[in-house]
């Protein structure tokens, strides 16, 4: 299901991290390309400081503020970088799984004042279409069994537990709160359970 491709060095203003780039092929025949961006020494008996991060090309490209994606990717390369090592999973699931031209769709209903919930149900989507299965494969070629999750989402930590990465402690991880985005993440927080309290 997920093939090794290549890794190399990726200097970045955070610190050089190590991409390592995986191929997930599709029951359609099609293959959907995956990353993790890493630092430092991986060790199997050592918690990993880490970010399952979901790719949101208006967030982490365009700057948009309709979310707290872009500041979360950046915040969670920082804190790796404070940190001294760690893994990012940067998976290409657009939209919380729904894709770029829907997500684009689902904007267009929350203009309309859906919140983010409505918008993907209105589309026909479940509120999160996201699955973590891929990042099994994953994290077994690098030799990361434990981490240090950096997440607001407890369904993220339920997926790595059932996929026998251990999740030793679940980081609190808020950034990027705007006026733009307050009823998105007041919608995050009462309809999908994310934790902003701590």
């Amino acid at each position: 299901m997920i093939t090794y491709v290549e890794s190399c060095d990726l200097p970045t203003r955070f610190a050089t991290f190590r991409l390592h780039g995986f191929e997930e092929a599709l029951p359609s025949g099609e293959r959907k390309e995956h990353l993790v961006l890493t630092l430092g020494e991986l060790k199997p008996d050592v918690a990993t400081l880490a970010r399952v991060h979901s790719e949101c090309l208006t967030g982490d490209g365009l700057f948009s503020l309709r979310c707290d994606c872009g500041p979360q990717l950046e915040g969670a390369l920082q804190a790796i970088a404070d940190n001294g090592q760690g893994a990012l999973f940067y998976l290409r699931q657009e939209g919380r799984g729904i894709g770029l031209m829907n997500k684009v769709r689902a904007y267009h209903l929350q203009d309309q004042g859906a919140d983010t919930v409505e918008a993907n149900e209105a589309l026909g989507f479940g509120a999160d279409q996201r699955n973590y299965e891929i990042i099994r494969s994953m994290a077994q070629h690098l030799g990361i069994r434990q981490v240090r999750l950096m997440t607001n989402n407890p369904r993220k930590v339920e997926a790595l537990d059932g996929l026998g990465i251990e999740v030793v402690e679940r980081v609190a991880h808020r950034h990027g709160q705007n006026r733009h985005n307050e009823k998105y993440l007041a919608a995050k927080g009462a309809r999908l359970g994310h934790l902003f309290n701590d």
